[in-house]
């Protein structure tokens, strides 16, 4: 597919990394252009401009790790990377992602059909663990793996293997402001009140056993990070509250495509 940007994120240094995705993906008969990651993992949270971390605790019921700041500018840079290319869509993997089938020639067959339902779309997680509060549109099977493209009004946690429209990635990098949560949580923020969020259920890429280098570091793993008090508390309000706004997509959803 030529209109189709393929980016791996890989942190500089873990060549045995960038070597297993790259064999994963020649399997298909896939090329892809490497993007740095950027490591967080040792920066001074005080001095980042753009980190809000009352908001963070807020939101998050915690402040968040330098890994966690690097995956999110990570994220930011692919996207403009695939802004300053030709590409009409970008596949993006991160190096622990493990496709089962070829997503190249999935999206062949999947981009045209959500064209058609959705011009407006911004995103497909196709890497996601979980799905909830989703409205089908169509089924596929590529090498094996039957998978079924649908409206993903939760929108599914992770990044090891998304897709970007050119509007998805634009509206991303100029509405960028201020970063209070980790960039799987905050995708699913934007997307499950704005809507034009897609997956592909069960997964047609998962990932490896190997830990996230982008993320983990000494001292700053996630779950060793001080918590506020009311953690528990922010989340449960964060998932009710996504979980109701899914919940009125999908309703809308369903009509609008009653009405056509």
């Amino acid at each position: 597919m030529q209109s189709l940007g393929i980016f791996v994120i890989n942190l500089d240094g873990s060549h045995d990394r960038l070597a297993s995705i790259s064999d994963k993906l020649a399997a298909f008969g896939i090329s892809f252009e490497r993007v740095s990651a950027v490591d967080g993992r040792p920066l001074d949270l005080s001095t980042v401009g753009d980190y809000n971390a009352e908001r963070a605790e807020r939101y998050m019921g915690r402040s968040l790790v330098g890994g966690e700041i690097g995956c999110y500018y990570s994220h930011l840079k692919v996207a403009k990377q695939f802004l300053q290319s030709e590409a009409n869509y970008a596949l993006v993997l991160e190096d622990d992602a493990l496709p089962l089938c070829n997503p190249v020639a999935l999206l062949e067959q999947a981009l045209p059909e959500l064209e058609a339902v959705d011009p407006r779309w911004r995103l497909i997680n196709i890497g996601n663990n979980k799905l909830k509060i989703a409205t089908p549109i169509a089924n596929y099977n590529v090498d094996g793996h039957a998978c079924q493209l649908v409206a993903a009004h939760y929108f599914p946690m992770t990044t090891s293997a998304i897709v970007w429209s050119r509007e998805g990635a634009r509206l991303f990098v100029e509405e960028h402001r201020e970063i209070f949560a980790p960039v799987d949580n905050y995708l699913r923020y934007w997307l499950t009140r704005t809507g034009h969020g897609y997956s592909f259920w069960p997964a047609p890429v998962t990932t490896t056993d190997a830990a996230s280098q982008i993320v983990a570091g000494a001292g700053q793993r996630r779950n060793t990070h001080k918590r506020r008090w009311y953690y528990g508390l922010a989340k449960q309000y964060r998932l009710l509250m996504d979980k109701f706004i899914a919940s009125r997509h999908q309703q809308r959803f369903a009509k609008s495509r009653q009405s056509k």
